[in-house]
């Protein structure tokens, strides 16, 4: 889950773009001047902040000369939220390290796409990763599924599925819930679909698919994958 922190003085803008954020299931800090910002940023930890130039005592680029000079925060994107047009600002707040300018008003859509789009370009490489659980192993770098030594081929969405659940081990989800993280923003998907996609994926990766061994039924809600099993290794 993405952490984005938001620099913001003007409640309805910070309101706004934590309710979208949130809804696009990232977890979301806020402060509305530059000297909580820079007590909570330790703390919270974010993989990007939002920062607004005019705060009120300590000026935004101030806030962001503190959070490049800070070795827990130098790393972490920013981009500058500013109702300043003048090209001026803009060269500056990029020269000091800002990874991107959004103009006051903005479309908080666009924000948020620009955020997606700056958290994927400053993401650190990807590690391998792989999982066995009894006889069933995945290596998700060449999206490979086998089950006692043989290759089981599943659906793009098949393995979406099982990816999801397998790196959340022992938690229920509901159908919505499995929908919003996989189908993400396709709307004319129902959640009955996840039923068809798990019973489809039970006939290929369970032995018995009315007993099935990995991924449960939790009855009057959802699935989950079977909670004895680990997360993923990352090697």
């Amino acid at each position: 889950m993405p952490r984005v922190f938001v620099v913001e003085d003007e409640t309805d803008i910070s309101g706004l773009i934590r309710f979208n954020l949130e809804r696009d299931g990232y977890k979301v800090g806020s402060a509305a001047n530059g000297e909580d910002a820079i007590a909570q940023l330790r703390t919270f930890k974010p993989d990007l902040i939002t920062l607004d130039l005019m705060l009120p005592s300590m000026q935004g680029l101030e806030v962001l000369r503190h959070i490049k000079g800070d070795v827990a925060t130098k790393n972490v994107p920013v981009i500058i939220i500013s109702a300043k047009t003048a090209e001026t600002d803009k060269v500056l707040g990029l020269e000091m390290g800002a990874d991107d300018y959004v103009l006051k008003p903005f479309s908080v859509k666009e924000l948020v796409s620009r955020i997606k789009a700056v958290l994927r370009r400053t993401a650190p490489a990807p590690k391998k990763q792989t999982f066995q659980y009894k006889n069933l192993q995945i290596d998700f770098d060449s999206v490979a599924v086998k089950l006692k030594g043989k290759t089981v081929h599943l659906s793009p969405y098949e393995f979406k599925i099982l990816s999801f659940l397998v790196n959340n081990p022992g938690r229920a989800y509901s159908r919505d819930e499995i929908l919003n993280n996989v189908w993400k923003e396709d709307a004319f998907v129902m959640p009955r679909t996840v039923d068809v996609h798990i019973r489809r994926l039970r006939t290929l990766i369970e032995t018995d698919s009315t007993k099935p061994e990995y991924i449960k039924t939790v009855r009057g809600f959802g699935y989950i994958f079977n909670p004895d099993s680990t997360k993923p290794s990352r090697e």
